[in-house]
Order: structure tokens, then sequence, then C-alpha cells
């Protein structure tokens, strides 16, 4: 089992250290190394939540965290173990995998429930939770670089944190990503994730759940969209990039990013805290072959948004709704990044530089480097397809 250690920091933060599946799990997390010694300053107030009545939709205004840390050198970086030169955000010299609160958060410390019939004009404090996922104590590298084992560490603490975060009232939705890549904006580069707790529905997962809740009323709840498309896409199988007894992946028919891939589980399930132990032993193991796939297609590192789509906590949406990854980059060459220009970020209206066939094809044709096997995934490499090997770029 995964060793949990609760501690606070010196302001009164909490960190939770989630060391290694062992024997000796936990077992070092005393007092003396887990104490926050640091003299910080108070927290402040929860920032401020605006309603846009134009798109009724809430905006966070955190003004605040333009003093945040700002890709740092590597003997000041905050989630690196504390050393005598450098005390960081973890107390402790050494650690596996490690979640505590942003000191910088755009939501929260403060929970509670926001105003209930919004207007223009409307404001209220910006409640919820934001917290940091460390997800080793080595500075360079990046989650693909984990070993299985780690990786499954990470799957515990996203399952424990979904979970917990899911309890605290006016929590709407728990949302667990990863950032990865100066050009995605990351500003820290110590490999590590979020997880943000939202007092309300966003619109993204807004729009997603009330089309999942068309389809299941029309199926009078017998089917969800979620699993319809993963049985149409397993069927075509021409955008498939691997499948496995609990898991698959694969290209969206309609994709709108150059590169995008989604995983999704063979059952229905809300979140990542409703999966057993056996689907996150191996989703710990499909999850970074992904990875790998995603960094094997070009010389250098892609960047990447890695966002764990989980069921709002909403009576009318969570039933239909469906756990599933959106891993998506906007690479659409070796030497090119996708910008969101005048269609996309004004109209939200996506062209696609690539064909997603082809972009399943060569995540499925990559090399990836070998790590310990696993029975339970069976690779789609024999998939066929009727497009050729078009290089992604061919069409810049």
């Amino acid at each position: 089992m995964t060793g949990i250690t609760s501690t606070q920091l010196a302001d009164g933060r909490e960190l939770i250290y989630f060391d290694d599946a062992g024997p000796l799990a936990g077992s070092s997390r005393t007092v003396a190394v887990t104490t926050d010694h640091r003299d910080l300053p108070e927290r402040a107030a929860p920032g401020e939540i605006r309603f846009d009545a134009l798109t009724d939709e809430w905006v966070a205004v955190a003004a605040h965290r333009q003093t945040r840390t700002h890709l740092p050198p590597a003997d000041q970086c905050p989630i690196c173990p504390t050393t005598a030169a450098n005390p960081s955000e973890i107390p402790a010299p050494d650690y596996d995998v490690v979640v505590f609160e942003n000191r910088f958060p755009s939501l929260g410390p403060a929970v509670g429930q926001i105003p209930p019939a919004p207007a223009w004009g409307t404001t209220g404090p910006a409640y919820g939770r934001c917290e940091v996922v460390s997800f080793t104590p080595e500075h360079t590298g990046s989650f693909s670089g984990l070993s299985e084992t780690r990786a499954r560490t990470v799957m515990e603490a996203w399952a424990h944190r979904t979970e917990a975060l899911s309890k605290l009232p006016g929590i709407r939705q728990v949302f667990p990503f990863e950032n990865r890549g100066a050009d995605i904006g990351v500003t820290l580069h110590h490999p590590h994730g979020q997880i943000y707790a939202y007092p309300y529905v966003t619109p993204r997962a807004g729009t997603l759940g009330v089309a999942a809740r068309k389809f299941y009323d029309g199926s009078d709840g017998r089917q969800t969209l979620t699993g319809s498309l993963l049985r149409a896409e397993r069927e075509d199988g021409s955008r498939m990039v691997m499948e496995g007894e609990n898991f698959s992946a694969y290209v969206p028919f309609a994709a709108r990013w150059p590169l995008e891939i989604h995983l999704v589980p063979h059952r229905q399930v809300p979140d990542l805290a409703a999966l057993s132990g056996e689907e996150k032993d191996e989703l710990a193991h499909v999850y970074l072959d992904l990875l790998k796939r995603l960094d094997a297609l070009y010389p250098t590192p892609t960047p990447y948004i890695s966002a764990w789509h989980q069921a709002p906590l909403d009576d009318l949406l969570r039933p239909a709704s469906y756990l599933h990854l959106q891993l998506t980059s906007p690479r659409r060459a070796a030497d090119k990044l996708k910008y969101l220009a005048g269609s996309e970020a004004a109209m939200g209206a996506f062209i696609n530089d690539t064909t997603p066939e082809s972009v399943a094809e060569r995540l499925r044709a990559v090399t990836v480097p070998a790590s310990a096997p696993s029975p339970a995934a069976v690779f789609a490499a024999t998939v066929p397809t009727t497009l050729g090997t078009q290089p992604e770029g061919a069409h810049a």
C-alpha cells in the first residue's frame, strides 16, 4: 500500500507525502523531518470571481499571482527537497510524491458557496483549492521518465485528492492536470502537476456534460456518450493507439489539436477515485507509454497539456459523465507550433493542421523505450489503416 503522511507547512497549508508502496512506505515520515521551519507570512484571503453575463460564465481574478515564482534556477527550486541552502516548500530531505496547497492559488484557500443567481456586476470570493503535485524529488526529467511504481503512486495521489477535495463545501469540480514545457507556459521546470477544485462547473466541463446528458437521456439512461465513442473508435480501428484490458487510447475522429489522444477506461466511472486497484495498475503503465510515444515523435520533448476530465459534482451532469484523459499538444511539426489565433481564440472554431488517422498511425509506429512488461496492455501496432505515412508537417 502507498504510504500517506499529512502535515502542515509554516503558514498552515496542508502538505501530504505519498510514498511508493512497500513494507516501509511512509515509516520515515517523522515530525523531525516534516516540520517546516521557515518564517512565512500569513495566507492571504481569496481573490475574486466575477460573473461574465455575456457568456454565462465565471472568471477568476487573481492579480496576487503576478508575484509567484517564475522559472527559478535549480538551486532555488521551491519543490526540490529542502536543503540548508534552499529551504523549499518540501521540508523533508527526500520524498517520492508530494501534494501541497499552492502558495499562490488562483482559487482559495477558503471554501464556500458562490452567489447562486449571478447577473451583471455579481462578484464573490474565489473559493476553492489549488494544489501542486510533485512527481519526483529530481529537478530534471518528466513524467514519462518515472518508473511504473512511481507513476502508480501518482495515480494514488490523484485518486486520494479527488475524493478529499470533492467533499469540501461548495466544490463543484475537481481537475487534475499537468502542463509540460515552456511553450505551454510552465513556471517551474521541476516535473509536477496541479489539481484545481472549482466552486463552479467550468465552461468546458459544462459543454461536455450537457452533450453527455443529452445522449444519456436519449438512450433512457442505458448508454453514455463517451462509452459510445470508445466503442465506435475501437470498431473503426484507424485512430486507435493502444487497447488494454481496462483502458484504450485513440486519436478522436474530430481532434482539434495537431496532437490529441483520449485515454478512456472500459467501464464508466465518474473519477479517478472510483478506479479499482487493478485499473490503477494498468493506468500507470499505459499512461507512461502514451507519454513516451508522444516524446518519440520528434528529436526534442513535446509540450503538452494532460487534462483529466472527471464528472462534475452536479446532480444533473454526474450520472452521464465518464472519466477520461485528454492529452493535447500544439506541436504540428518538429519546428512549428499551432497558435490559437482568430478562428480558434475568438470564435472557438478549431482548424486542425493534421489528420487524426495519420497522427494515430505515427503514434502506433514509434519505438518506445523498453519498460517493465504489462500483460494487461496490448498495443494496437497492427491496427489496419487506409492512410499512408504522410509527414505531419506536410500541411504546414
